[in-house]
């Protein structure tokens, strides 16, 4: 994989989608439908969608490609390949509530290990570069000229004091008697990957996901974390969060800086 071309087509796509989804995020009323598995889907879903997919596969044909919005991508596998969720934290998006996200990443050998999470109403934008490093990108987000960046870095965590970020729209009964677990500073809730992101830049120091996920929801973030020096792990066990699995579906997780003692489920 060129790494170069790989961050600058995952940095535009994600920029042009955003301004597809704020266009219809802005405008008076918009179709909420609701897919199989009862989740909600927008416009803006599948604008984004259609966006994302056509750039990637005119910029990459030889590398498969998996995202939410085409099912008949959901059953092919492959050891090395792109994975897109084009508007993640739809609920978020259906309140108007902001916390919502595009997501590219590349996997290879079951480790996301390049991808952008971009939050267009926030406008915040977290990726890696060719290295594997993450930053964030400042300013004016030009679509075609990277502007002032920051390398990120995941906290040294203080275990007496903890900084938790946790689901907005799934939070549940399970999720708080784990982090009851911990001694906590202060609690945070966000939406969509941003909570990847949170720990990522070291605004939080844990995110534990004590519910359903699919490899899309997380892979983008997963791979800027890994590159601020985060990890992350299965719920159960703590052994590494893989991907390529059968269906995409995740197991329960911890995002976290590695300075966090981790408690057991």
């Amino acid at each position: 994989m060129d790494y170069e071309k790989l961050t600058v087509e995952m940095r535009r796509l994600a920029l042009e989608a955003g301004d597809k989804i704020m266009e219809i995020y802005n405008s008076d009323e918009f179709e909420v439908k609701t897919k199989s598995d009862d989740s909600p889907v927008t416009a803006a879903d599948e604008a984004a969608d259609a966006l994302i997919s056509q750039g990637l596969r005119t910029a990459f044909p030889d590398v498969m490609l998996v995202t939410e919005e085409q099912a008949d991508t959901h059953g092919e596998t492959a050891d090395t390949f792109l994975i897109v969720d084009p508007l993640d934290g739809t609920k978020e998006f259906v309140h108007r509530r902001g916390d919502f996200t595009v997501n590219i990443a590349f996997v290879e050998h079951g480790v996301p290990t390049r991808g952008v999470v971009y939050a267009p109403a926030k406008g915040r934008m977290f990726f890696t570069l060719a290295d594997g490093s993450s930053v964030e990108e400042v300013g004016a987000l030009d679509k075609q000229v990277m502007g002032a960046i920051s390398p990120i870095r995941v906290s040294a965590a203080d275990n007496a004091a903890l900084m938790v970020v946790a689901s907005k729209s799934h939070r549940d009964q399970a999720t708080d008697d784990y982090i009851g677990k911990y001694a906590v500073k202060d609690m945070k809730s966000a939406g969509s990957s941003l909570k990847f992101c949170l720990v990522a830049t070291g605004e939080a120091d844990i995110y534990p996901r004590v519910g359903r996920t699919m490899e899309w929801d997380t892979a983008a973030g997963h791979a800027v974390l890994n590159g601020a020096g985060g990890k992350v792990v299965r719920f159960d066990d703590h052994s590494t969060l893989k991907y390529g699995k059968d269906g995409y579906a995740n197991p329960f997780f911890i995002a976290y800086a590695p300075s966090v003692a981790l408690k057991d489920a």
